[in-house]
């Protein structure tokens, strides 16, 4: 038992260190670099259709300028247009060749990108496309010396494989034709309607699974403290060992780890080290996925007796044979999910064991009070913008998107995740959510589920109920934050935390429940009482 917690202290850690809503940029809002007259637009992702001899062939993504003027967002009203190859090449001088309303494709370097595209206008092309001298995207902005910019063509810079294909077309002597446009983000996608879903569905399950357990222990211990035989209260203290309460150190000391983990990700970022991150998450998966499926499935009383049959395991203690059985399967599902989680539906299968994992990790970790629970989710409402926002002053980068991404590894997103394809949203994608944005508020609010039904109080009479309508309006306020921000990546918890914590606190004050919940964290129960045989 001992290892296993051990484990799952390490993927709780794990788990918690990354908490985040997002849905992938469109707009890349930059505040370094400079903003005047005419060069003031957002840097946006630009689709790139194009056509070779007439036929259409692939589709690229470029980023506009931070000047000229703004592109279409409906494929409909963007122009079919010829493109030219510049010359010279880097289109610093006038070019050589005639242009009548082109696109010119022009080479990064040796002179600014306002001039390449002064020069580009004013040699008549409609569009100039810049090739960059790396495989990457780059932002392109204004100089600091420069006047004020006037610009009336769109200026896209394409990678540089990107533009390697259509020049090599162009010497060639095909025809190419592009569309530029940037298509804007659906108001709501069906991803998030179902992630939402997921989120909430998984908390109410977590809760009542917990509050279940919780009101079995007591009702044992009740049973137990009758019967007052050492062999009882020896099973009672191994059954509670199984069990992690958080203290209120913890709970504090979470910011910590939980940093160092962040910025341990960050600085490892690379293929190796999400595969390690892999291998973790499928054996915090393969526990979730056992322990959920060995408890749903002895509910059913042809399985019960295996449930309830053990047999000592070396490393792992006494094991039941019912967990022996579906072991095999919760591993071969994790490895199938490792090998093939790049192919297009393997979130499914991510979804699945994330679920599994944060169920089990809402059952086996426990906040004992209303003062942890304040404590933890206060620290983690301050970690969560801090390494959103306030990251960006040290690194440059907003440290928490850029390992939510996986950038630099070769990799979709580290695993820690819960996610699922845009639907409805041109630019496609995945809407995510971290598993901290769903394990820490649903620590609390399992918490005021175990509460209520020790407390024998009712639906609406309870804090359950309050505290989960509470933690769905808080998601929901992100997802609506995350849209209004073209899809650039939201600390959850900046919204979940007011909205959950402030309503349990504030229904606590008015009902006079606050000191019980604040300290004890549990009802009084009438202590039964204990007869005591004489020693003979």
């Amino acid at each position: 038992m001992d290892l296993r917690r051990g484990v799952w202290i390490v993927v709780g850690v794990l788990v918690l260190s990354l908490s985040l809503s997002s849905a992938g940029d469109i707009v890349h809002h930059d505040n370094i670099a400079p903003k005047r007259p005419g060069c003031e637009n957002n840097f946006v992702l630009v689709k790139v259709p194009t056509w070779v001899n007439g036929v259409e062939d692939s589709e690229y993504v470029g980023v506009g300028a931070r000047f000229g003027p703004t592109l279409e967002s409906k494929e409909k009203h963007a122009t079919n247009t010829r493109v030219v190859l510049a010359d010279p090449p880097d289109c610093c001088s006038t070019p050589n060749n005639k242009l009548s309303q082109e696109v010119i494709l022009v080479h990064r370097g040796n002179c600014s990108f306002t001039r390449k595209a002064n020069i580009a206008e004013a040699a008549n092309a409609s569009a100039i496309l810049i090739i960059n001298n790396r495989t990457e995207l780059f932002k392109m902005v204004c100089e600091d010396d420069e006047p004020d910019v006037e610009i009336h063509i769109p200026a896209v810079m394409l990678p540089q494989d990107v533009g390697a294909i259509l020049e090599n077309d162009l010497m060639n002597k095909s025809k190419v034709s592009v569309q530029l446009y940037s298509p804007l983000r659906p108001v709501v996608d069906i991803a998030e309607v179902f992630l939402w879903l997921m989120a909430v569905g998984t908390i109410i399950f977590a809760s009542y699974w917990s509050a279940w357990s919780a009101r079995e222990a007591a009702i044992e211990h009740d049973k137990l403290l009758k019967d007052a035989s050492d062999d009882s209260l020896h099973m009672e203290v191994d059954r509670s060992n199984a069990l992690v309460e958080i203290s209120t150190t913890a709970a504090i000391l979470f910011v910590v780890i939980a940093s160092c983990f962040l910025v341990m990700f960050y600085k490892l970022m690379s293929f190796w080290f999400v595969e390690i991150l892999v291998v973790l998450f499928c054996i915090g998966g393969i526990e979730g996925l056992q322990t959920c499926l060995v408890t749903l499935l002895s509910c059913f009383r042809r399985f019960k007796h295996a449930g309830e049959s053990y047999v000592k395991v070396p490393f792992f203690g006494a094991v039941s044979y019912l967990t022996l059985a579906v072991a095999p399967f919760c591993i071969a599902f994790a490895v199938v999910w490792a090998v093939y989680r790049r192919v297009s539906f393997a979130w499914i299968g991510q979804d699945i064991l994330g679920i599994a994992l944060i169920i089990t990790v809402l059952q086996i970790v426990r906040v004992p009070n209303l003062k942890v629970g304040t404590i933890l989710l206060s620290c983690a409402f301050l970690y969560d913008i801090f390494w959103v926002f306030v990251s960006k002053w040290w690194f440059h980068e907003s440290v928490m998107i850029v390992v939510a991404r996986g950038d630099k590894s070769g990799e979709d997103g580290i695993p820690m995740l819960l996610k699922i394809p845009r639907l409805f949203d041109p630019w496609g994608g995945y809407s995510i959510i971290g598993f901290g944005d769903i394990i820490i508020p649903g620590l609390v609010v399992a918490f005021s589920l175990r509460y209520d039904w020790l407390a024998n109080k009712k639906l609406r009479a309870g804090y359950f109920v309050w505290a989960m309508t509470a933690y769905g309006l808080g998601l929901l306020i992100t997802y609506v934050a995350l849209n209004l921000m073209d899809g650039h990546g939201q600390p959850a918890l900046l919204y979940i935390v007011p909205f959950t914590l402030g309503t349990l606190l504030t229904l606590a004050q008015m009902r006079g429940d606050l000191k019980v919940l604040w300290t004890r964290g549990e009802p009084e129960r009438p202590c039964p009482h204990v007869h005591l045989q004489p020693s003979q």
